[in-house]
């Protein structure tokens, strides 16, 4: 059966953020090579300073109790175990180094039904409307174009389906004294350190059902998103023409 390739229109898109796509500093095969380089060391680095927001995202899917989630930017599968069990999960990622690992995490859940994929988010192989629920953890920031990833994220998820974006958003002053420390770096990290809630967020036309802030010092936010379908865009839209 042939895959739907449709990619709705994100109306909600600005100027701006169209404009930070083209600048962006970061490419796939800088994303995957950095990561493959970073897999032996990810949870080292990563895993024990990141996990107050995995553990809040997970703890929000559970909530959910969505019957498919797919995760985007599974890495070494740190957020698997903390997903419902009767939850049918799929996890991509660019690396293959960092699939190895997450591989190895969800053989040791076997009560969890985990697949484990190679694929670059901005251009996923899913039909339209697959999964229940999308989680986004530590990724828009690192993507080359991170309004085709919320294309992408938006045509997998059903309509009123709920996206949870797990990221940092610049703006505050110890996000303004980072920035400009790591910045020039960006481009060997491929980690994009300004990052904005409203070109990011607030520009799109999906709900926003909450936002909390989570990890050090809230440095990153979990923001709660709900998949508003076409039709329910452009009713809203009417009724605010009248």
């Amino acid at each position: 059966m042939t895959q739907s390739r449709a990619r709705p229109r994100d109306h909600g898109a600005t100027r701006a953020a169209d404009r930070s796509q083209s600048e962006a500093p970061v490419s796939e095969a800088g994303v995957a090579r950095t990561y493959d380089r970073l897999a032996p060391l990810y949870d080292t680095l990563f895993g024990q300073v990141l996990e107050p927001g995995r553990r809040r995202m997970a703890k929000a899917v559970r909530t959910l109790q969505p019957a498919s989630l797919l995760e985007v930017g599974v890495g070494t599968g740190l957020a698997l175990a903390g997903y419902p069990a009767d939850c049918r999960i799929v996890g991509i990622d660019l690396s293959h180094d960092m699939l190895e690992r997450a591989r190895e995490r969800a053989a040791r859940l076997p009560q969890h039904d985990i697949a484990i994929e190679h694929m670059n988010a901005e251009r996923m192989r899913f039909p339209d409307a697959t999964f229940d629920c999308v989680t986004v953890p530590y990724v828009l920031s690192v993507t080359p174009r991170p309004a085709e990833l919320v294309r992408e994220i938006r045509r997998v998820c059903k309509p009123d389906g709920t996206i949870v974006v797990l990221n940092h958003f610049s703006g505050s002053k110890l996000w303004w004294l980072l920035e400009r420390a790591v910045r020039s770096a960006a481009e060997h990290v491929g980690f994009r350190s300004d990052f904005r809630y409203d070109e990011q967020i607030l520009s799109h036309d999906w709900q926003v059902l909450s936002a909390e802030p989570v990890n050090l010092f809230g440095l990153s936010k979990l923001v709660m998103l709900r998949n508003r379908s076409q039709a329910s865009s452009n009713t809203t839209a009417a009724g605010s023409d009248r």
